[in-house]
């Protein structure tokens, strides 16, 4: 909207897309890409029904780890005594995560950005998801201050595959470090192992940090 304010128009429900204007070019739409899915699926449909050649991209651009926490938090919202969420008011996905939550029936939801804020007074069946940019080492946090009698169960509905590389002067940058490193070691350059980026977990490194 910054860039082209005079061409956009912002929209949050089926209302304010039965307000547009009728537009003479033609309309493209586009997601903020933490939006709830169902939040979104409704405005698109009501966008479509009015425009009916409406462009959309080829691929949502609503965020994968958004949606794919959605679908599991759906899944077992409903089962649950409680449910926790992981992450700021400040976050549109962890907020979208809180109102799903209260949506599917849980019976309490609290929203929490650290462990000091999870209510002392928990029991039965308690949810936990996060905000997809929430650390990994707060989840386990949490799950340890929980501390469940009968364990964990991990919820998944799809496997995260996406791959996103390290940039390229900073992977150049590395392999000159490794050959450096192992020459000054005496080892074979040739025959050093390649480095598995796919392999690092982010959340590990981190925390070696």
């Amino acid at each position: 909207m910054a860039v082209a304010p005079a061409s956009i128009h912002r929209v949050e429900s089926r209302e304010e897309v039965d307000a547009l204007p009728a537009f003479t070019e033609p309309v493209a739409m586009l997601a903020q890409t933490t939006l709830s899915h169902r939040d979104w699926q409704g405005v698109l449909e009501a966008t479509r029904e009015r425009f009916p050649d409406l462009w959309t991209p080829g691929r949502s651009d609503l965020c994968f780890a958004t949606t794919n926490r959605q679908g599991a938090l759906a899944e077992i919202a409903p089962r649950c005594d409680a449910v926790v969420v992981i992450g700021s008011a400040n976050s549109s996905n962890t907020v979208a995560l809180e109102k799903l939550a209260r949506e599917a029936g849980a019976d309490r939801v609290h929203r929490i950005n650290s462990v000091a804020e999870l209510p002392d007074d928990l029991s039965g069946t308690v949810g936990v998801t996060a905000g997809a940019s929430a650390p990994e080492s707060l989840v386990e946090e949490v799950l340890a201050a929980l501390a469940p009698t009968e364990g964990v169960e991990e919820v998944a509905i799809t496997t995260e595959d996406e791959y996103f590389p390290t940039p390229r002067n900073l992977r150049d940058l590395l392999a000159g470090i490794d050959v450096l490193a192992t020459f000054s070691l005496g080892g074979s350059v040739p025959d050093r192992p390649a480095a598995d980026e796919r392999s690092i977990h982010a959340a590990d490194v981190l925390a070696s940090l």
